[in-house]
């Protein structure tokens, strides 16, 4: 049975979970205590963040709009979800967090913009 970390609930949505091929459609429980996804499928197969294990969170951002995906580092592993509501998980986790831990992912052209620069660096 799978047991909720969150003490109270401050943000409820669906999203999606990228950890196994393909998607898993859920829900998002954020609270107090962590960051929670429970899939749709299986909810026994839940996967749950504590805030104090988070190292950076961090999405694209273009202008003033938040991209859907978001992304989760943690000491030993990498999470990566998508939400509606990536806006919102983003400002929650940045009460929980602190500024130093949520951040600015680069967008797909800035990563291919740096690895071209980077094969043209003189080397010394």
């Amino acid at each position: 049975m799978a047991q909720s970390l969150n003490k109270t609930v401050e943000l409820h949505t669906t999203g999606v979970s990228y950890m196994a091929i393909g998607g898993k459609v859920g829900k998002f429980l954020i609270g107090d205590m962590a960051l929670e996804f429970y899939p749709d499928v299986n909810v026994e197969q839940y996967i749950q963040i504590p805030w104090t294990s988070i190292t950076q969170i961090g999405a694209n951002v273009s202008g003033k709009r938040v991209s859907r995906h978001f992304e989760i580092l943690t000491d030993k592993s990498k999470f990566l979800f998508a939400s509606k509501d990536s806006g919102k998980i983003l400002k929650i986790a940045r009460e929980h967090l602190g500024n130093e831990k949520v951040v600015k992912l680069p967008t797909l052209i800035q990563t291919i913009g740096a690895r071209i620069k980077s094969l043209f660096a003189k080397k010394s």
